[in-house]
């Protein structure tokens, strides 16, 4: 009888819910009972270097946007600006007669840009791997 109800009650949970909470039920299953690693959950390498394709991403947003009633204007702007961006900064250069019309400008530059090495900076013994001197001549053995 409480079998009957629990499956009454489970059928009447709305289809994508149901369906979402069976898939996190069997994967924590699957987890506690050591069947997959949740290593394995996160990181994919198959799935991320054979199955997916980073260039449809904009596309599959935009799909959600019009499957939750939002306006996919603004998808299809960022789309259009993107290819306009790609050929900008990737096919136009390369292209005979071709430049770089894209140029960061130098403000950003000086905020953000990692300041070059210093060639004659000398770290202090105990900040060297192993506190030894490394590459400043030959090895002294004996006297």
């Amino acid at each position: 009888m409480a079998y009957q109800t629990f499956q009454q009650e489970y059928l009447q949970i709305p289809l994508v819910t149901r369906a979402y909470t069976t898939a996190c039920v069997l994967t924590t299953a699957a987890v506690q009972l050591e069947i997959i690693t949740p290593f394995q959950l996160y990181f994919n390498p198959d799935l991320i270097l054979r199955n997916y394709q980073a260039p449809f991403l904009p596309w599959v947003l935009m799909g959600f946007s019009l499957l939750l009633g939002n306006s996919i204007i603004i998808d299809l702007l960022g789309i259009a600006v993107g290819h306009v961006y790609f050929f900008l900064e990737d096919v136009f250069p390369n292209q005979p007669g071709g430049g770089r019309w894209l140029k960061t400008p130098s403000i950003i530059k000086m905020l953000f840009d990692t300041p070059d090495d210093d060639a004659n900076y000398n770290p202090l013994p105990e900040d060297r791997p192993g506190g030894f001197a490394w590459g400043e001549g030959p090895p002294h053995f004996g006297g």
